[in-house]
């Protein structure tokens, strides 16, 4: 059995309907594939068709500001991929005059696009024979070859890619790639594969040495780190509140938030009060504070664990930078903060 001709005829049979695969431009392809790092496809698809129809072309999202690229992502995570999104867009504007690159070599010098990225889009958007490896592709290969060297180790990296690109059909790689990674989104799946519908159950590794649960293997994940963070709501006789946007380096950068307290622990009222708050709402005077919620929100990132407490602060009158409370929803915010706006009753 040919392996890669039997991906291509069930893909024939059984792809999805999806509008990134009814193009050949790069900017849609570039798009959606940004959108789905990290991303299950029936979550990205609403922000692909958002994203192309607010910025239908590379020149609308070089010269949209940040803040509205923000805000269309948000909920959607990882944010450095929103803020690598538009750094690229200015880019091949102003360089290269709203052309792509058409080469891995040259796709893989832009912010924001690793291997997988410029294999992805050089393979689909222009033909070149660049092998796809990602999540899917590592599940699919690893199974049927039976391979058990990490996915996530620099050898395994190697070896995997090695064997992608032997494997690749050179006169349609855009169709094998995208073939192979349909194949490992609904068929061989993670959890519950399809092994009895499997066009390729008789020459799998894994199925006849019933191996397919303990493959792929990935070397242990990085501690998950814990954080106590304390979000001071604060309510002035005007109806405003303090919204601030976060401009150091990290997982929420240029995002907007309440004013924050982290702390070693979560605190109870008793122990919040005991916190300099005056100090982080430059001497405001307080009339009244409560906590909103007793239990800790629990925000889960892939590195990091927040347990999270909002307190209202009741106060007489902010700073000139306060902002009013009906404008809120207008700033991208992590979804944690944009959670809360939605369910308190200002």
């Amino acid at each position: 059995m040919d392996f890669k001709y039997t991906l291509i005829n069930w893909y024939s049979a059984h792809k999805r309907d999806l509008p990134w695969r009814k193009t050949k431009n790069p900017y849609n392809i570039w798009l959606s594939e940004i959108i789905l790092q990290q991303t299950q496809v029936k979550q990205g698809l609403p922000y692909y068709e958002a994203f192309t129809s607010n910025f239908p072309t590379i020149f609308d999202l070089a010269t949209a500001s940040e803040t509205e690229v923000l805000k269309l992502w948000q909920g959607l995570g990882y944010y450095s991929r929103a803020r690598n999104l538009h750094t690229t867009a200015k880019h091949i504007v102003n360089e290269f005059n709203g052309v792509f690159p058409n080469t891995y070599k040259d796709l893989l010098k832009l912010k924001g696009v690793g291997d997988y990225t410029a294999s992805a889009i050089s393979s689909i958007a222009f033909n070149e024979v660049a092998a796809v490896v990602d999540g899917n592709v590592y599940r699919v290969l690893s199974r049927y070859f039976g391979i058990k060297t990490p996915i996530n180790s620099t050898v395994g990296i190697k070896e995997f890619k090695k064997l992608a690109s032997n494997l690749i059909d050179t006169k349609q790689p855009d169709i094998y790639n995208q073939a192979i990674m349909e194949f490992g989104a609904l068929q061989c799946k993670p959890k519950n594969p399809n092994c009895h519908s499997c066009p390729l159950c008789k020459s799998c590794v894994a199925l006849q040495k019933k191996s397919i649960d303990s493959l792929p293997v990935k070397v242990k994940k990085t501690k998950v780190s814990t954080k106590y963070f304390n979000f001071l709501v604060c309510i002035d006789s005007s109806n405003k509140t303090l919204f601030q946007k976060r401009t150091h380096k990290g997982i929420w950068q240029n995002l907007y938030q309440f004013p924050l307290i982290e702390t070693e622990k979560s605190l109870s009222l008793e122990e919040f009060q005991l916190l300099d708050i005056k100090n982080v709402l430059s001497n405001t005077y307080i009339k009244d504070y409560a906590l909103y919620n007793e239990t800790d929100i629990v925000h889960k990132l892939s590195h990091q664990h927040l347990y999270t407490k909002f307190w209202i602060i009741e106060v007489d009158r902010l700073s000139k930078e306060a902002i009013s409370i009906d404008a809120l929803t207008k700033y991208p915010s992590p979804v944690l903060i944009s959670t809360f706006i939605e369910n308190f009753k200002f």
